[in-house]
């Protein structure tokens, strides 16, 4: 791929006896969307758990704009620009919408007592800027007539795009979303769709772990078929879906 940023070389993780990920290695390319494919155990969550600082891989490499950031950890990772979502998204259910954003931001004055009332004004100052982020990245996805209701009453899909704008707030260089079209209805796939796209128009780079071929299909420039912990095909959705590899991978049927 032309334009890497992110790269991953021989990645290996075990959990006990199982490598869930075996010798991976892979790009994701700037300023596009990559697709990260791949049945059920090909190590798809795994890699981007070690590639966000949730997972310590055991060898191999990633680097991140030609710097070596392997193992370095979830805060580290979201400070230099690579941010996630999750598959089983975690919002916040006692709190409201627009609340579960404004916690978002990092580096808030508000968070420590002395420095919230010695920097006063400068503290509010950061809120108000905040908040107004907030409001504009709520209005972008659809949510912000909702953003008074408790999280916890949100759908699948709302909370999907509750958690994406919740990302965008941390500014990222590379926005890794696993599963977003998981459990969604779908016109808010579409919504997921769009959004996407508009951002990737911006220059945000994205690296997406998806089952909805439909999805997929839609945004991804380039799609990498993980199976049994490494890369099997790479290419575009047209020709990484045609390869007789893996149909044989998903359905267990050699082609």
């Amino acid at each position: 791929m032309s334009g890497a940023f992110l790269n991953v070389t021989g990645l290996v993780k075990h959990y006990g006896g199982v490598a869930a990920l075996d010798g991976c290695s892979l790009s994701l390319a700037k300023g596009e969307v990559t697709g990260l494919i791949g049945p059920n155990g090909a190590g798809k969550t795994t890699l981007l758990n070690a590639l966000t600082g949730l997972a310590k891989p055991d060898a191999g490499t990633v680097t991140f704009n030609d710097v070596d950031v392997t193992g370095l950890p979830a805060h580290r990772m979201a400070a230099i620009g690579v941010v996630r979502s999750f598959q089983i998204v975690r919002e916040l259910s006692s709190l409201t919408v627009f609340e579960n954003l404004l916690l978002a931001p990092p580096h808030q004055i508000g968070e420590g007592l002395l420095r919230a009332v010695v920097s006063r004004p400068k503290w509010w100052a950061q809120e108000h800027q905040n908040a107004a982020r907030a409001r504009a990245l709520l209005e972008r996805v659809g949510l912000w007539k909702l953003a008074d209701q408790p999280s916890a009453a949100l759908s699948g899909g709302q909370k999907k795009l509750l958690e994406v704008a919740r990302a965008l707030l941390l500014e990222p260089r590379l926005l890794l979303l696993d599963e977003p079209g998981a459990g969604v209805s779908p016109p808010l796939r579409e919504e997921i769709i769009r959004l996407v796209r508009e951002l990737k128009a911006e220059g945000l780079s994205f690296g997406i772990v998806e089952h909805d071929m439909h999805l997929v299909g839609e945004v991804c420039d380039h799609v990498h078929v993980l199976a049994e912990g490494r890369t099997l095909v790479s290419g575009t959705f047209a020709e990484a879906t045609s390869d007789p590899r893996v149909v044989e991978a998903y359905l267990g049927l050699a082609a």
